[in-house]
């Protein structure tokens, strides 16, 4: 490749990029990226976080899993999360780390898992979906178990286990996040998987 095709390919890679941070903000701004729902706050911004792991890699699946996350924070900070802004008062640096590192490591893992599916044939259609479907249950599994690691035993937590009957953590996870975690998985996989395959036909074919 070329000095002239590394360029151009790098400049695509950060439009491509900055296309889909902007996406990802305006579904925030826009009241589409996050519903509140009791304690938890139900979240569509996996959508674009999968797409853009998919299409650009690990890297960028990282970088807009941070700003997913600096969003998650911005709700912990204002109490548009009930659960997280409790955590915030209680522990302001665990918190910034649930909102942020989980968030982030998942947009990672995403584009390392697509990598793994597809093994460099962009064709296949499999990948696509796994990948979108990987992204929403990685941010419920990555961020429940931090709060089950570092904040099962505190007072808010608890009030919650004794509200939904559960007699342990997995339980506990499950019941909280119920029909809401399936909405998320079922959206994230049909609209990540055709969108990221749609983009990619698409992109294959300009070159």
């Amino acid at each position: 490749m070329s000095a002239r095709e590394k360029n151009s390919a790098k400049l695509r890679y950060l439009c491509l990029l900055a296309l889909f941070i902007a996406i990802e903000l305006m579904m925030k701004l826009a009241g589409l990226g996050s519903v509140p729902v009791g304690p938890l706050v139900m979240s569509f911004l996996t959508v674009p976080i999968a797409v853009g792991a998919i299409l650009l890699g690990p890297a960028a699946g990282a970088v807009m899993g941070f700003v997913f996350g600096l969003a998650s924070l911005y709700d912990a900070i204002t109490g548009a999360s009930l659960m997280t802004n409790w955590f915030f008062g209680f522990n302001p640096v665990s918190t910034i780390v649930l909102c942020i590192g989980t968030r982030t490591l998942m947009g990672f893992c995403v584009g390392w898992i697509y990598r793994l599916l597809c093994g460099g044939d962009v064709k296949k259609v499999i990948p696509y979906f796994v990948s979108s479907l990987s992204a929403a249950l990685l941010n419920t599994v990555f961020f429940m178990g931090y709060i089950v690691l570092f904040f099962y035993q505190t007072e808010y937590v608890q009030n919650l286990v004794l509200a939904k009957g559960a007699v342990n953590p997995l339980m506990f996870v499950v019941l909280l996040v119920g029909v809401q975690g399936l909405i998320e998985a079922a959206a994230c996989t049909v609209i990540g998987g055709g969108v990221s395959k749609g983009v990619s036909v698409a992109l294959n074919r300009r070159k």
